[in-house]
């Protein structure tokens, strides 16, 4: 049986001071935690088979998860020149893009963003079924069939993927519990955090689910 696994990646810390909502907007790079943190992944995923043999590197078309994928590629290479092996190239792909939110661009819980104003509450009466954007259920769906598409290009290979928050745990709802839908607080995608998802590649028959967090201990 031929086996790949896609290592989903959560983008670094962004540089934010104002707490704006910057969903897909432009202008919101890593901040220097943000670079360490993705650098800390990086070297994890450096030091240990089998990331050292991911063979294909894929990001969300947004800056900060370019960086973060630009970081842990630059690591990763530089263990693959010490073995002479090919370096990576860093390419991306718009269904792995963060969850469109009518809340972007406000600061929540000011102004426009407040949650108390009456049209904001009505966005947010069913935190499981987001009326505020883009469904868990679409989310999920794009991502899978990125997931998918990966696991037909590169059988039996390692791949790398970063993403964001939502994306990444509403596929693995939808892998786990069969529904995306979830409660938005009880996540468990920390940033530069790594959920690796294996598959069988003749039948897309999900194997195993796995969770790292490398950078929990970046200051």
């Amino acid at each position: 049986m031929s086996v790949t696994t896609v290592h989903l990646v959560r983008h670094g810390e962004v540089e934010n001071p104002d707490h704006i909502l910057y969903e897909r907007l432009e202008g919101f790079p890593l901040s220097e935690r943000g670079e360490r943190m993705a650098a800390a992944t990086g070297e994890f995923m450096a030091s240990f088979a089998p990331f050292q043999n991911v063979a294909h590197v894929v990001s969300s078309p947004l800056e900060r998860t370019r960086q973060t994928a630009q970081i842990i590629t630059d690591r990763i290479n530089t263990f693959r020149q010490t073995h002479h092996l090919p370096a990576l190239v860093c390419h991306t792909d718009e269904r792995l893009i963060e969850a469109s939110n009518e809340f972007r661009g406000t600061r929540i819980g000011y102004g426009q963003g407040a949650l108390w104003r009456p049209k904001n509450w009505k966005l947010i009466a069913n935190l499981h079924k987001p009326s505020w954007g883009e469904s868990y259920e679409h989310i999920a769906q794009r991502m899978h069939e990125v997931v998918l598409d990966l696991v037909d290009a590169h059988p039996g290979q390692q791949v790398l993927a970063v993403s964001h928050e939502s994306p990444i745990w509403s596929l693995r709802m939808l892998l786990e519990q069969g529904s995306p839908e979830h409660w938005m607080f009880a996540r468990r995608t920390a940033l530069a955090s790594i959920t690796s998802l294996s598959f069988d590649c003749d039948s897309h028959e999900l194997l195993s689910i796995s969770y790292a967090n490398p950078a929990a201990d970046v200051a």
